[in-house]
């Protein structure tokens, strides 16, 4: 019985964000329609549906930039001054800004010779042209490789000359490289070199 009862709590989980969702624009829908209604004769059909949809943009916008922005500056500099969880979150947060976030850092997908006797060359990321401030001579770039299945990867420092941009999408380079090549949705650049 426990069990049944934990299952319908989790179905409630899933699906209670969509009902509450449905439900609340069908209830602006009903209300914004009925109210423009009263107020235009002859009723002007179609009204309801983009006064809705008009209304939910609006309080989007207004979330995202008057309430969430200062909410999360709050949070963060809240849990940035914890101790022990500072040196867990900022990192991850700055991991996970580089794939996803506003300052993505994984946006010059390039093909690196890896091994000059059997042509065997990888997928990576140019993150860095310039290596003069870690005191690295010569023409050398850093290229981020990520491991596939994992949210991991290394950094090479490689001679520029053995990098060669790939011209596709960031996006489609890191599913490429995440699903270990199964995913092949590529066009242009890597399916020439495949």
């Amino acid at each position: 019985m426990k069990k049944l009862f934990r299952y319908f709590l989790q179905g409630l989980f899933y699906t209670a964000p969509i009902g509450v969702t449905l439900y609340v624009l069908y209830q602006l829908f009903i209300f914004a329609d009925s109210w423009f209604n009263e107020l235009f004769h002859p009723i002007i059909p179609g009204l309801g549906i983009i006064i809705t949809i008009t209304v939910v943009t609006l309080l989007g916008f207004i979330g995202g930039t008057v309430i969430a922005k200062p909410m999360m500056g709050m949070l963060n500099r809240f849990i940035t001054k914890l101790p022990i969880i500072k040196e867990i979150y900022t990192p991850l947060k700055d991991f996970f800004s580089a794939f996803v976030g506003k300052e993505k850092k994984f946006t010059a997908p390039v093909l690196v010779k890896i091994n000059h006797v059997s042509n065997l060359e990888k997928v990576g990321f140019l993150t860095q042209k310039d290596l003069s401030e870690l005191g690295i001579e010569g023409k050398k770039v850093a290229v981020y490789f990520p491991h596939s299945y994992a949210f991991s990867g290394e950094l090479f420092i490689v001679p520029a000359d053995q990098v060669k941009p790939l011209d596709i999408q960031p996006s489609e380079a890191m599913k490429f490289i995440v699903s270990g090549g199964a995913v092949i949705n590529i066009t242009n650049e890597i399916k020439k070199e495949l």
